[in-house]
């Protein structure tokens, strides 16, 4: 496997770094938090995302998309984890439309990818149910009725979800609650009566939503995938997330780096800048060598799953695994090099330092993907 970028690729990485700084720089991000803005992300930057077909890259051209693959998605994510701009790229573009193409039927294609790619219809997953990311553990269930589903829970952590126009469900309906089978999907208005969202903010300022459903009651044709097994579904749609998040937190260790760097040549104590000093080479050379083992990592990942390969979940676990070790690093490095003024609100490198822990978090933490490599490889 060769770890270049394709000519189409590097066009959008040039055109996605240009973008992101220029749009959304962290003063933008800085300004929501502090505004305290409904919706957590700008409306106005999210259509011109669409504009430029970054929300069509995992859509066929059947239904408006492109069609252009993870690895281009990826190279988006990775500029807008530079900035940490507040977008839906990962639970509509990269989630949202994951699962549609993966799973959906050609009605379900039809009636949300086309406004989905236009910027129009946002999507969130509602899969996790405690702290921690166990993505077969669902204790909500979706019992059977005479025409369609009844479901009753509640959902934790999910990105997006005051924001989403339909909202996927992972329900059980057969099984106890630890049991991979008998998981099935459903898409669900998220205006459904029975469907109540309070917004919660993490400690990135970030969006996620706690969701209750009581006696939602959906149609059979809600049905994502097939019925009682949707965990397989799950598991192909989490490890493209996975590897998107992966990318997008590889830009955030990136810009983490970059101004730390910076930070070591311009500041000066006794008479030369502290980056001569020889400890803080040593730390600044670690975390350039593992930013550059995380690049490797993400593309080989991405470019697995686009040529559907099969060591692309063991590759997807690697990357996150990689990601969450090396933008934790970075973010820790940079508040500690930065001394007094990177403990401070006013400064904005310790923004990278909260970004680091909710994403770390987010789809499975290092712990959980370093056992499931291993057990993906038999041990």
């Amino acid at each position: 496997m060769a770890l270049v970028l394709s000519s189409d690729a590097l066009m959008v990485r040039d055109t996605a770094m240009d973008f992101f700084p220029s749009k959304s720089p962290v003063t933008e991000f800085r300004k929501l938090r502090d505004s305290n803005d409904p919706d957590g992300f700008s409306r106005k930057l999210w259509q011109e995302m669409a504009d430029l077909g970054w929300t069509g890259f995992l859509v066929s051209e059947d239904y408006g998309g492109t069609g252009f693959g993870l690895t281009g998605l990826a190279q988006v994510l990775e500029a807008s984890g530079r900035t940490l701009a507040a977008t839906p790229l990962i639970a509509t573009a990269l989630i949202g439309a994951s699962a549609l193409e993966l799973a959906g039927s050609a009605g379900q294609k039809a009636d949300l990818l086309p406004g989905l790619v236009a910027g129009e219809t946002l999507l969130a997953l509602a899969l996790e149910e405690g702290p921690h990311h166990a993505p077969t553990r669902i204790a909500t269930t979706a019992t059977g009725a005479r025409t369609g589903y009844v479901i009753n829970g509640q959902k934790v952590f999910v990105l997006d979800g005051h924001v989403a126009d339909v909202l996927i469900v992972a329900a059980r309906t057969a099984g106890s609650r630890n049991d991979r089978a008998g998981i099935t999907l459903f898409l669900v208005p998220s205006d459904t009566p029975g469907i109540s969202k309070i917004r919660n903010l993490m400690v990135d300022s970030r969006n996620a939503a706690s969701i209750r459903f009581e006696n939602v009651a959906v149609g059979a044709d809600a049905v994502l995938g097939p019925v009682d097994g949707g965990a397989d579904v799950l598991e192909a749609v989490l490890d493209r997330a996975r590897a998107g998040l992966a990318a997008e937190m590889l830009g955030s260790a990136s810009e983490a780096f970059d101004r730390t760097l910076q930070y070591l040549k311009d500041r000066r104590q006794f008479g030369v800048a502290i980056g001569s000093f020889q400890a803080l080479k040593h730390r600044a050379a670690q975390m350039f060598c593992e930013i550059e083992t995380t690049r490797s990592t993400v593309l080989a990942t991405t470019a697995a799953i686009d040529d559907r390969a099969n060591d692309a979940a063991a590759l997807a676990s690697l990357a996150k695994t990689k990601a969450s070790e090396t933008l934790r690093l970075c973010g820790d490095e940079g508040v500690q090099m930065h001394g007094g003024i990177g403990m401070t609100d006013e400064h904005e490198i310790g923004f990278f330092l909260k970004r680091a822990r909710v994403a770390e978090a987010t789809f499975g933490n290092a712990a959980f993907h370093r056992d499931r490599y291993a057990s993906l490889m038999g041990y």
